[in-house]
Parts: C-alpha cells; sequence; structure tokens
C-alpha cells in the first residue's frame, strides 16, 4: 500500500516537473527577439553603438510595462565588424536566433546588405539612422525602413542657415565618393544653394576618397581661386575626412566647415587638434544643455544606464526605431510584417524621439525635422548655435 501511494506521489511530481518545463519553454518562446545587425566593431562602430544603448532604453520601458502586446521584448546582436559584404551574414545570424525585426546599420552602404536579407526573408528591416533615400522601397525592397533624418533634409537646412543667418554667399565643396551618404549630401547642398545665391555662388566643388586621403592638388584649386569662399563644405566622415580635414587646416585654409552628422561626437577630435569654426548638424546634443527638453531627459537615462554618454547623439534613432515598430505593432494587433508594415505606412508626423515620423508606400525616410546645428570651437565640440530644419526642399 505504501509502496503503491509511493509510486503515485512520485508520478505526480513528475507530472509536475514536466509541466513547470513545458512552462519554462513555453515563456521562452513569448519573448519576441530583435535582431541586431549592426557593426560593433571597426570604423562604423561609433554610429552604431549609441543606436543599440538607445534601442536597450526603450525596450527596458516596454518591458516595464508588461511588454509589446503581452510579451517580453530582447535584442540579439551580430557583429558586421564595420564590413559590407558581412552585413548579410550578420543578418541571416539574428534570423536564425528567431529575430521578429532587424536593425541595421546607420548607413545605407554598410547595411543595404543586412536590409536586404531581412527584407527578403520578409521581416522589416529597420536602419537606425541611414541618411541615404535609397534605403526604403526604392533601393532595398518594402520592409525597408530608416529612421533618420535623410542627407537632403540635413544638407539643405545647413545651406540655409548658412545664407540666411550667417549671410555668407560664396561656397565651395569637397565631396568623399565613398559613400553614397556623402554624394546625396552634397548633390542636395549644391541644389538648395543655388537656389538661394545663384548658380555661380558655388566657386567649385572637388572630389577624394579612401581610408586616408591625399589632397594635395584640391587644396591647391581652393587656394587658386580668383576669390576665396567662405565656406567649404567637408561632406565626409571619420575616418578619411579627418585625414582630409587635417590637411586643409595644415595649408593655412582657416575658412568654415561645414558637414552633416557624421561629425556628431568628439571622438575623432584628436585627428585635427585646436580645430575651430567647424559646423554639423545633427539629432542632439551629447554634451548636455540640448534646447529640447525631451531629448535632453533621453541623454540622462542614457547615462544613468551606462554610466556615460553615447557616442553620438544617433543614439536618438535608435530610440526611436523601437518607439515606431513597437507602435506600429499595437496598431497592428500583430507582429505580422505585412500588418506592421502596413501601419507603419499610416504614420503621419507621428510624434517620435527623433521627430516628427511620416511613412508612405513610397517614402520610408524623413527629411524635414528639427536637428542640432553644432559648432566645433578651440578644438572642442558641443558648443549649440541652434535648431534647424530644412524650409524648402529643392524642386
Amino acid at each position: 500500500m505504501k509502496q503503491g501511494m509511493w509510486f503515485k506521489r512520485m508520478s505526480s511530481l513528475a507530472v509536475l516537473a514536466a509541466m513547470l518545463a513545458f512552462g519554462s519553454a513555453a515563456q521562452a518562446e513569448d519573448t519576441v527577439v530583435i535582431g541586431a545587425a549592426i557593426a560593433q566593431s571597426g570604423g562604423v562602430a561609433p554610429y552604431d553603438e549609441g543606436p543599440a544603448g538607445g534601442m536597450e532604453i526603450a525596450i527596458d520601458e516596454i518591458n516595464a510595462k508588461g511588454g509589446l502586446l503581452g510579451h517580453p521584448l530582447k535584442v540579439v546582436y551580430a557583429d558586421t565588424k564595420s564590413d559590407i559584404a558581412y552585413g548579410a551574414t550578420a543578418a541571416q545570424q539574428v534570423i536564425d536566433e528567431g529575430a521578429k525585426m532587424v536593425v541595421v546599420t546607420c548607413d545605407y552602404d554598410y547595411g543595404s546588405a543586412a536590409a536586404s536579407v531581412a527584407d527578403g526573408a520578409n521581416l522589416i528591416a529597420f536602419s537606425t539612422c541611414a541618411g541615404d533615400p535609397k534605403f526604403g522601397p526604392s533601393g532595398i525592397g518594402p520592409n525597408a525602413f530608416t529612421m533618420a533624418t535623410g542627407a537632403p533634409g540635413q544638407a539643405v537646412a545647413m545651406a540655409e542657415w548658412a545664407y540666411n543667418v550667417k549671410g555668407w554667399r560664396k561656397g565651395y565643396i569637397l565631396k568623399d565618393t565613398t559613400i553614397a551618404f556623402d554624394a546625396t549630401w552634397a548633390d542636395f547642398f549644391k541644389r538648395r544653394w543655388a537656389e538661394l545665391a545663384g548658380a555661380d555662388a558655388l566657386l567649385g566643388m572637388d572630389t577624394f576618397g579612401g581610408e586616408d586621403p591625399q589632397i594635395a592638388s584640391q587644396i591647391t584649386r581652393i587656394k587658386a581661386l580668383p576669390s576665396q569662399p567662405d565656406f567649404i563644405v567637408l561632406a565626409s566622415f571619420p575616418p578619411g575626412g579627418v585625414s582630409a580635414m587635417r590637411q586643409v587646416r595644415a595649408a593655412g585654409i582657416n575658412t568654415p566647415l561645414l558637414g552633416s552628422e557624421s561629425w556628431d561626437g568628439d571622438f575623432w577630435l584628436e585627428g585635427v587638434p585646436n580645430l575651430n569654426e567647424m559646423y554639423f548638424v545633427t539629432y542632439g546634443s551629447i554634451f548636455g544643455a540640448d534646447p529640447r527638453p525631451d531629448v535632453q531627459a533621453f541623454m540622462e537615462k542614457y547615462k544613468a544606464k551606462f554610466g556615460k554618454p553615447p557616442v553620438t547623439s544617433h543614439a536618438v534613432t535608435g530610440y526611436s526605431v523601437i518607439e515606431a515598430w513597437s507602435k506600429a505593432v499595437e496598431k497592428a494587433g500583430t507582429f505580422d510584417t505585412e500588418k506592421v508594415r502596413d501601419a507603419l505606412q499610416t504614420f503621419k508626423d507621428e510624434k517620435l524621439l527623433a521627430g516628427p515620423t511620416t511613412f508612405t508606400d513610397k517614402e520610408h525616410i524623413n527629411m524635414q525635422r528639427d536637428l542640432l546645428l553644432i559648432e566645433v570651437k578651440d578644438g572642442k565640440s558641443g558648443n549649440i548655435i541652434q535648431v534647424v530644419k530644412a524650409a524648402q526642399m529643392p524642386q
């Protein structure tokens, strides 16, 4: 009798253990995975580090409120190693780990391979801040979105500030041909500048490229101009652009320099000691005192979580990728890609940390949002000039 009771008790315990194991497995399966195929090493890593942190903050906030559609979120990473070709491998890695959505690098060239793999697997591919308009249906596929304020909008905002606020009338462009973003940035600056100041107000446009460009001939052409420009647009990014900038200053050309979000942060500044009169636009200030309370509050959250500010303010866009995707999932009531994509494409000035966001079935990038214009002065970045926004895109 006692032996029979013992067997019954052991059988009950076995059933309970099985139920607990099943429950644990079910709970693990309930977790929704977000895959991040981004650069965690190499030259592009500074632009992906902050967005990754921003994503994690947004995920923490969603999980603290019970998850998304009742499911906790987690992010898994695969390092692209700042290798354009390796992006596809990294994307497949996070998809194999169960990703429901794939986040890719903050650049069209460096992020498009990963995005193409995700789009081909019928998953949303969200770049944190790829600024070239080709990141979307036209260049990748219908599931590709970017949280960037696009290169055209950045360039136009800078051109309008140079003309209307600084009163400059003569410019010159040095265009880095390494990635599509800078080519687009330079083109739209040129187009808007011609509308503002006239076709002859641009004294020239020269090109360069490579990780350590030698621009002696370009400098010679600038110095030989009949009249010197009021400013030089340096459409480039570190590390190659740092070398070009250093050569310009070493040649005694102290003309103000204008640039894009690529010059955010101070990780590159030691390459151009005591730099002055360099201006760029970006998403916010990592140095404090951002004039927008919501961005300033986010930067404080970032420092509280990671013990330091982000490397660049692109962290804002990483946060907003999760904001946008989670809002679309909630609106769709499902994680189904087609329905989430359709929900994203209904966004009309959707309020996000990165700014009012609109997506359509043809455009998955935004242009006319607030940007912070920052000056590098006495070798230090972070001198906030003002908030700018493109007023009129070129026709």
